[in-house]
């Protein structure tokens, strides 16, 4: 019986952050959902809800608990372009490798996204050449 209550209450709070989740706007107008092993989508909009959210938060203040997932709001390491295409591509700690996952224009754009919001002021863009380079 307490087994059976356990995965009730394990059921209805998924089930809860699940209806949460899809009610909560981060600023994404359109959902889109990838399939497959690749990302379809192809904005740093899209790519920052669909991808980075889920850890580092909708308002992109990052969490703990399970895990310690950074800020990335107001975040001096986003400063240079070069260190989050590493990251993005390469994973690291705990953050999963996204390279195979993304080509170089939706990390270029998932990048250019953090760097100029959340508190981020980068003007300097990331472009796809800089992705490709981090790459080899």
């Amino acid at each position: 019986m307490m087994m059976r209550t356990a995965t009730s209450v394990v059921a209805g709070l998924a089930l809860l952050w699940a209806t949460a989740a899809l009610g909560q706007d981060s600023g994404a107008g359109k959902r889109t959902f990838s399939s497959g092993y690749r990302f379809v989508e192809m904005t740093g909009e899209e790519l920052f809800a669909n991808v980075c959210q889920g850890c580092h938060m909708p308002d992109a203040t990052g969490a703990s608990g399970a895990g310690s997932y950074p800020s990335l709001a107001g975040n001096k390491n986003l400063e240079a372009g070069s260190y989050p295409v590493f990251l993005v591509i390469n994973g690291r700690r705990g953050m999963p490798a996204f390279g195979d996952m993304m080509t170089d224009g939706q990390i270029a754009a998932v990048v250019n996204y953090l760097r100029t919001h959340f508190s981020n002021n980068y003007e300097d863009a990331v472009t796809t050449k800089d992705v490709q380079d981090a790459r080899r």
